[in-house]
């Protein structure tokens, strides 16, 4: 008798291998890594998956620049329609990045008959709805793990593992760049300014990290995942969005002082009427949750189920070989026919029905930090005290340090019971007018994230 794993052998020996031709357009950080892991682990994918990866084309504009891995004579070209026109490759990579010239490729590949992987979240966020039209229209599909957070492999988790599930909410550290540099400012007692330059030593930040730093990079991974985990057709401008701009270390400080930890997070929330709620802002949450131990530039996810309770994913968020990894495994899932299979029936919520459904920020409902600079004299407590009462803002705790700053200025720290955004900046409009304070309030939104834990 056959031992079992000779049986197995003998098995595999009768299963022709599925092999694959790909195309792989834009040859920068994450090309390379994609190159690097299609032409060198050719053979571990092989045996751990029974499909044959084989790169038939690469497109750049830069063709001599010398990368850290070596190409197949003959493809790597400059010419797009050396991959279109070639109907061996039936998968087509986009990792050029933007909205305009990045479109123009996928949509060539779609209406060629090429299945489309790419990491674009801008392009998703901005033009998702018609690229997912267009590749039904062409019988083909879209995959794009890579889009939202590197490594992590959320956008299957939440389009098949957690499929059995209504998902109720989502908070996400989706940014490594602003993760790193909160990181370094409550560990550290950094300034902003000082960490943001670390950061871009170290790789962590673009030479310009404009859509980082002002939470657009986040708005449009929420706008990716929200559609995902809720199935609407959601748009940016569905998106309230406030960056790090403006964050200073006494807040971080006092925050700590009252036990919480300061994270640029990406919400979502769906309640039971169906009403989403989508924010990218710096928010304060307890020190001791899960999200707030997520350090320097990694990126985690916590997505409630109504079934399964809270499930977390944590990993890295971007880099050559992680989003490279996240793009690899959805070539393989398309090479196998699963991704054909999911996207096919991808359903979303259309337009005409989400945009009821979108909860405007002056309706969203939570809790509040706010820091304002008072005058050293009598009457200041009774003068917020007024101020948040008359706008029906209950106060939770406050905190007053000695010293001045200037002006003869002290600082006051308050936190608020769950109001509603509009009372809140009525409240912050009167602060800042009231001759009792000096400048501009600081305001950061309070995050109760919901505990999920055996008892």
């Amino acid at each position: 008798m056959q031992p079992t794993w000779a049986l197995a052998e003998i098995a595999g020996d009768l299963v022709e291998e599925k092999r694959v031709r790909i195309g792989l357009v834009g040859f920068g950080t994450v090309g390379t890594g994609v190159a690097k892991l299609i032409c060198e682990k050719a053979n571990a994918i092989t045996a751990k998956m029974g499909v044959v990866l084989e790169l038939g084309c690469v497109v750049d504009l830069d063709t001599t620049t010398p990368r850290p891995v070596t190409l197949p004579d003959g493809v790597l070209t400059s010419d797009l329609n050396q991959l279109l026109n070639d109907e061996s490759i039936t998968i087509g990579v986009e990792l050029v990045g933007g909205t305009t010239i990045a479109k123009d490729i996928q949509l060539q590949m779609l209406r060629a008959g090429k299945h489309v992987v790419t990491a674009n979240k801008a392009l998703l966020a901005e033009h998702g709805a018609e690229l997912y039209h267009v590749a039904h229209e062409n019988g083909r599909c879209l995959a794009f793990e890579a889009s939202c957070a590197g490594g992590i492999p959320i956008v299957t988790a939440l389009r098949t593992g957690l499929a059995a599930n209504e998902v109720t909410a989502m908070y996400g550290i989706v940014n490594g760049t602003c993760n790193y540099i909160l990181s370094s400012m409550s560990s550290k007692q950094e300034e902003f300014a000082v960490a943001l330059a670390q950061a871009q030593e170290r790789g962590f930040a673009e030479a310009d990290p404009t859509l980082d730093i002002n939470g657009g990079d986040s708005a449009h991974k929420l706008a990716i995942l929200g559609s995902m985990a809720f199935g609407y057709e959601i748009e940016l401008d569905d998106i309230f969005v406030q960056g790090l701009e403006g964050v200073a270390q006494d807040d971080i400080r006092y925050g700590q002082e009252m036990g919480y930890c300061l994270k640029l997070l990406a919400i979502g929330e769906k309640n039971a009427e169906g009403r989403v709620s989508l924010r990218v802002h710096p928010s304060f949450i307890a020190a001791d949750c899960s999200l707030a131990r997520v350090d320097g530039s990694f990126n985690a996810i916590s997505v409630f189920g109504d079934a399964v309770g809270e499930t977390l994913y944590y990993g890295r968020g971007a880099g050559m070989m992680p989003t490279a990894s996240a793009v690899v495994a959805d070539i393989i899932d398309v090479a196998l026919g699963n991704s054909a299979t999911t996207f096919q029936h991808l359903q979303l919520k259309p337009r005409d029905e989400v945009a009821s459904l979108v909860e405007p920020i002056d309706d969203c409902v939570s809790r509040f930090y706010i820091r304002v600079m008072a005058k050293d004299e009598p009457g200041v407590v009774a003068g917020y005290g007024q101020i948040l009462g008359k706008n029906e803002i209950s106060i939770s705790g406050a905190l007053q340090h000695e010293g001045h700053g200037p002006d003869n200025t002290v600082p006051v720290v308050i936190t608020t019971h769950e109001t509603p955004t509009r009372s809140m900046m009525a409240a912050l409009k009167e602060l800042g007018d009231s001759e009792l304070f000096s400048g501009e309030p600081v305001c950061i939104r309070i995050v109760d994230i919901p505990e999920d834990k055996d008892l």
